[in-house]
Formats: structure tokens, C-alpha cells, sequence
């Protein structure tokens, strides 16, 4: 009954995956197709549009047109799954040295960005009137890992539902600005690939739109950009406890009796996976042609990671939602862009990104 049930549930993921697969796939045939078009008659005014930005407007399409059913919804929400997958195998692309060196760099520009995005995104709700426990999940989701974020601080400080279903739609609606905005301010820049892998891991909240932004730009980019989120991303347990805390001292919360423990409940364990990897990838476990492989796994994993990007804005349902949650969202967005970018400008000075 057991294997019958669990064979149930996989079979019932399998319409939604095909679509992830189908509209990345898509996005790959547009990509050299509408590209192989404009070099054959000499278009150079046509932009190259990778297959990442391909996928992602493909996937919106389809959810702000005919939308997502039932059918397929619940296998287009593994893209969370894939991202992680994706994560823990682009592990094996790194050394583990430069994993260290570069999270030693990332660690402090993203200490900095969680405390100045918190403290901004806290003034700008109670500005704007929201109600403190949502402006708590906004301020969470914007400095840390977006939905990740609100949904593990949602439990924590007992929020309401309506609550972190605004903070949510508000974060997805922000990351859909950054992955427009982002490439075309560091082109505009002149950002190297380093500098804007900084950038976009600092700055992005999801870290599906943080994948997508960074390999928008470039590869490097778009390793760098991940490597840096993580480091957002290990950081959540610390930030959601502080909350946990805040609002349990003030009686509208339960208190936190096992801080260890919580803290290893939000970590995120596939940085440790993504750590693993590029260890023994590090000691030559794994031949070249077999990390060529495990690269390669890592990409068609993101692949799906982007339809699933676009397959879940639906900015129809968004608008439903009112409207001072996204333009909380959206200013934050703007004003954390340019603090992050700031940061990245005088990092780049000291350390040379």
C-alpha cells in the first residue's frame, strides 16, 4: 500500500514535470533558432536572447494566459527541487578553495546586506502602514531568500496566511523585476562577470531568479551569483530566530526553547550537499569527463528551474492581492539594488572581484 501510494503521488508529478521540460526545451530551440535567424540575414539590431530568458517568458505566457491547471501544478512546484539539485551538482564545478575564498569575500557583503535590507525594508512598511508581522516577512524575504524565507519565518512568529501570501507575491513580483533590470544596468555598467555575480547573489531575492539573473549575464556570473546566495541563504536560521524571539518577548509568538536545533531545522541543508560535491571534486574523486557530466546534469536542472520561474508569476492573481505589499516590494527592490550594488562597487575596490 505504501509503494502504491508513493508510485500514486510520482505519477501524479510527472504532466507538471514535462511541462517544466517542454518549456526549457522550448526556450533552448528558440534561442538558436530566432538567433540562427537574425546572424542568417544580418540583423544586427536583434538582441541574442538566451534560452534562459526564452524559458522564463515562455513559462509566463502560459501562466498569464490559459495558467497553470491542476493537473500540472503540482509538478511544475518541483522546479524548488530542481533548483536545489542544480545547486548541490554545480559543486562540482568548483574547487573548494575557491568555494572558501569566495564565501569568505561574500560573508561579509552579505552581513552588511541583511542588516541595512532589514532595517530599510522594516521603515518602509511601518511608512506605508503595513501591519508589523507582514513587514516582518517582507523584511525576511528580501534580505535573506525570498519565499524560502517567508514561509520558514511565516511558523516562527505565527503570522497569518494572508500575511505571507502577500509577502510571497510581492517578493516573486520584486525577483521578476531584477531578472529584467539587473542584466541591463550591468551591461549599461560595464560590470565584469565577476562583479555582477556579486551583485545579482546580493541583490536577487529567490534563488531561482538569482540562478536565472546571473546566467542571463554570463556562466561566471551565474556560479559566482549562487555561490553568493548560499551564503545569504545559510544565514536564514539566524535572522528568522532573532524574529522568532522579537515577537515572542512581545507575547504575539511562541518562545524558541531549542535555539540549536531550530537553527539546524532552517538551515538549508543543500548548501552542505553543494559543499560536498565540490569537495570530493576538489581530492579528484570524480574524472574530468565525469565532472563534464555532472556540470552538464547541473544545467539541465536549472533548465527546468527557469520554466518553472516563469510558470509561477501570475501576475493576474498578484493583482488580486493589493497593491502597498508590491510596491513596498518593488521600492525595496530598487532601493536594496543600489545599496548591494554600492557594496559591490567598494568591495570590488578593496578586494578586486
Amino acid at each position: 500500500m505504501v509503494n502504491e501510494g508513493l508510485f500514486v503521488k510520482l505519477f501524479r508529478l510527472l504532466p507538471g514535470i514535462a511541462l517544466l521540460f517542454g518549456v526549457g526545451f522550448l526556450g533552448k530551440i528558440l534561442e538558436k533558432s530566432v538567433g540562427g535567424y537574425s546572424k542568417a540575414h544580418h540583423l544586427a539590431w536583434m538582441p541574442n536572447i538566451e534560452y534562459v530568458l526564452w524559458a522564463i517568458l515562455v513559462g509566463g505566457i502560459i501562466a498569464n494566459t490559459v495558467g497553470v491547471s491542476k493537473t500540472f501544478a503540482p509538478g511544475v512546484k518541483t522546479y524548488e527541487f530542481w533548483l536545489k539539485s542544480g545547486i548541490v551538482l554545480l559543486g562540482a564545478r568548483f574547487l573548494l578553495v575557491d568555494v572558501l575564498r569566495l564565501s569568505a569575500r561574500g560573508a561579509v557583503l552579505v552581513t552588511l546586506e541583511i542588516a541595512l535590507s532589514i532595517l530599510f525594508m522594516q521603515w518602509l512598511g511601518k511608512a506605508f502602514g503595513l501591519s508589523p508581522k507582514l513587514t516582518s516577512l517582507l523584511a525576511v524575504g528580501s534580505s535573506i531568500c525570498g519565499v524560502s524565507a517567508i514561509i520558514a519565518a511565516r511558523g516562527a512568529i505565527d503570522a497569518e496566511e494572508d500575511d505571507s501570501t502577500l509577502a510571497i507575491g510581492a517578493i516573486i513580483f520584486s525577483g521578476t523585476l531584477a531578472l529584467v533590470s539587473f542584466p541591463l544596468i550591468g551591461h549599461l555598467l560595464g560590470m565584469s562577470d565577476q562583479a555582477f555575480g556579486y551583485w545579482a547573489g546580493l541583490g536577487v531575492d529567490n534563488t531561482a531568479e538569482v540562478a536565472a539573473t546571473g546566467a542571463l549575464y554570463s556562466d561566471t556570473s551565474a556560479k559566482i551569483a549562487i555561490l553568493v546566495k548560499s551564503v545569504r541563504n545559510a544565514s536564514i536560521g539566524f535572522v528568522v530566530l532573532g524574529y522568532a524571539i522579537y515577537w515572542a518577548k512581545k507575547g504575539l509568538a511562541k518562545g524558541v526553547e531549542r535555539k540549536v536545533a531550530f537553527l539546524w531545522e532552517k538551515f538549508p541543508k543543500f548548501v552542505l550537499g553543494f559543499l560536498l560535491v565540490s569537495a570530493l571534486a576538489s581530492i579528484g574523486f570524480w574524472t574530468k569527463p565525469q565532472l563534464a557530466s555532472l556540470g552538464n546534469l547541473s544545467k539541465w536542472a536549472f533548465l527546468l528551474t527557469f520554466a518553472g520561474v516563469g510558470l509561477r508569476a501570475d501576475f493576474r492573481e498578484m493583482k488580486k492581492r493589493g497593491f502597498r505589499p508590491f510596491a513596498v516590494g518593488a521600492l525595496g527592490e530598487v532601493a536594496i539594488a543600489a545599496i548591494t550594488l554600492g557594496l559591490v562597487y567598494g568591495a570590488d575596490r578593496i578586494f578586486t572581484l
